[in-house]
């Protein structure tokens, strides 16, 4: 497919057992992976089997908290067992607005901005401020991301210290933490109507 201007080639293979030599011969070849986990169920045992196949070939990866929506969502507990179990540098790039039932889009922890889904299939974006009752929680994750990223990066150190970290900055950090395999980016969302996918594709 064509996003935002570049070509994207999706390989996808069934992450079940019986398919393990199928996973193998996609990771070969692979420049990057979504590690796709669900914000109810979060770290499953197949989750493991396949994280261990991404380090085996060295595939950099974005993790994706999926199914937001469903009832027992908690994206937050799931990043926790990116970290325990599969021991990543989990570090979320957004915190979701509302959950289960009331689950509406996501507030950009780079951009600091909220993205809304509307329509039926979530195709048409709005971007708005913070919601007043996200805003000091928002605050405060930006500032654990930063810490996080700004490891990758001297210049983003400095303009952390100095207040004035961009967009651009954080995002230069945030891709060399990955391709080094050092860092796993968080995002969240919910596939089934379109919400969130964007903002994880971009």
């Amino acid at each position: 497919c064509e996003w935002g201007g570049y070509h994207v080639n999706i390989i996808d293979t069934p992450g079940h057992v019986d398919f393990t030599i199928e996973v193998e011969r996609s990771l070969r070849v692979l420049d990057g992976a979504i590690l796709v986990l669900c914000a109810v169920a979060g770290v499953q045992s197949q989750s493991m089997t396949v994280d261990r196949q991404m380090r085996r070939y060295n595939v950099p990866r974005l993790a994706f908290i999926n199914k937001s929506d469903r009832q027992g969502a908690n994206p937050y507990r799931v990043t926790e067992q990116l970290r325990e179990k599969l021991k990543h540098n989990a570090v979320l790039m957004q915190i979701p607005i509302g959950l289960e039932g009331d689950f509406e889009g996501v507030v950009d922890l780079v951009e600091m901005k909220a993205y809304y889904f509307d329509g039926d299939k979530g195709e048409i974006r709005r971007t708005e401020e913070i919601p007043g009752h996200l805003r000091a929680e928002a605050e405060a994750k930006r500032a654990v991301m930063l810490d996080a990223v700004s490891m990758f990066s001297d210049e983003l150190m400095e303009a952390v210290l100095e207040e004035r970290p961009t967009p651009e900055l954080i995002r230069a950090a945030v891709r060399k933490g990955t391709l080094l395999l050092k860092l796993t980016p968080v995002f969240i969302g919910s596939a089934y109507k379109n919400k969130a996918v964007q903002p994880l594709l971009d």
